[in-house]
């Protein structure tokens, strides 16, 4: 049997889409603060990061970085 090696990004994105309706998700260091930009629109889910931040939502376009608002992987 073989087995396609998935990108970060690919395995991010398979992780969203099992997170049910109305969870509370915290988002740990490296490959979990990724997940925050495949969770579809219509999911209430609630993202906490290790930092501490609570319902906060996928990383900002550039320009609108805010410094001080971080993810716990410093982002």
């Amino acid at each position: 049997m073989s087995y396609q090696k998935l990108s970060r990004d690919q395995i991010a994105q398979r992780v969203a889409q099992d997170i049910p309706d109305g969870a509370y998700v915290n988002l740990g260091i490296g490959l979990p603060t990724k997940i925050a930009s495949y969770l579809p629109a219509d999911k209430d889910v609630f993202l906490h990061s290790e930092n501490g931040l609570l319902a906060f939502g996928p990383p900002p376009a550039a320009g609108e970085e805010d410094p001080e608002l971080i993810n716990a992987g410093k982002e």
